[in-house]
Parts: C-alpha cells; sequence; structure tokens
C-alpha cells in the first residue's frame, strides 16, 4: 500500500464531494481517516504520517481554491435544510459547530436564513405528533412528556408549551404533512 500523496489525496477529495456536500473540516477528516488507515495497515513511521496529513491539509485548501468547498455555501445550505425539518436556531447553530463550521459563518447563514421558533416548533410537534396532534385522550396525560421530548429537541421552555398547548384547527393541513 503506497503512502497517500497529494494528488491521490485530490483524487479522495473529488470523489467525496463528488458525493456529498462537505465543510472544509468535514473534507480534513475524511481525509485523515485515510491517511491513518493507511498508517495502522503499514506501521509507517511518524514522520510519514505527518507528511501524509500535510498532504491531505493541502489537498483541503486546493479545493477550497477550486472553490468545491466552501464552509459559507456548506452552513447556508445545511441550515436551510434543518429549518425545513423545524429545527430551532440553538439545534441548528449546535449541528454546524459540529460540521466544523466556525461562529461567524454560523451566525451569518442563521441570519440569512428565516428563523422563526414557534413555527418550527409546531412543525416539529405536528411532524412528531405531540401535543395537538395526539388523540384527544392521551394529549392532556402526556403532556409533560411531550414538552420534555420538545425541550430535548433543542426548543426553550417557552416554546415547547406554546406548541403543546396549541390547537390543531388554528393551523394549516400542510403541517400535519411534515
Amino acid at each position: 500500500m503506497r503512502r497517500p500523496d497529494i494528488d491521490s489525496l485530490k483524487r479522495s477529495a473529488l470523489a467525496y464531494l463528488a458525493r456529498y456536500a462537505a465543510s472544509r473540516a468535514m473534507l480534513r477528516e475524511v481525509l485523515g481517516r485515510r491517511v491513518r488507515r493507511w498508517a495502522r495497515a503499514t506501521g509507517a513511521a511518524e514522520d510519514g504520517v505527518a507528511a501524509a496529513l500535510h498532504a491531505a491539509d493541502e489537498a483541503v485548501e486546493a479545493a477550497a481554491r477550486a472553490g468545491l468547498v466552501d464552509d459559507a455555501r456548506f452552513a447556508a445550505g445545511r441550515t436551510a435544510t434543518l429549518v425545513r425539518r423545524g429545527w430551532p436556531e440553538r439545534r441548528i447553530r449546535a449541528a454546524l459547530g459540529q460540521k466544523g463550521i466556525d461562529g461567524e459563518t454560523a451566525r451569518t447563514a442563521l441570519a440569512e436564513a428565516e428563523l422563526d421558533d414557534s413555527a418550527a416548533a409546531r412543525r416539529f410537534a405536528a411532524r412528531r405528533r405531540l401535543g395537538p396532534w395526539r388523540s384527544a385522550g392521551a394529549r392532556a396525560e402526556r403532556r409533560e412528556k411531550d414538552i420534555a421530548a420538545m425541550m430535548r429537541a433543542g426548543f426553550s421552555l417557552t416554546h415547547a408549551r406554546a406548541a403543546i398547548d396549541d390547537t390543531v384547527s388554528e393551523h394549516s393541513s400542510d403541517e400535519m404533512d411534515g
């Protein structure tokens, strides 16, 4: 097995980016895993591993210069997807951080998105069949558990209570579709 060089890592980066959207940090992690797999398989010396990891960093930077990796574009797309899923701002910010998006880029993406945690809480409750979307008999006895589920999903207590105590008739049927 040959040591990963800049050309082989660029090819790996292109293959990965052809299938998945990624941030710089995500691509760096993917290429780093490839290098670590090679190091384990061959018992490579630390200086060889360091050189291969440096080549991985160069491959990530080359992909960024070519416009294949753009953290701002990735953050905007990921934010839009999570807003459509009904995620609250706090949870979206955490998800972006896990993908390696820095705080300033995340703030910009969140500012550009049309965030409404109240509407997101209602969409989440509708999709999970919580609160007013639950059968009438089970609604009262499951209220506290429904609120807890919403809070675990990242909603504030205020938004969770408002969504759970809401009534379905006030909302359009498209929220029921999720």
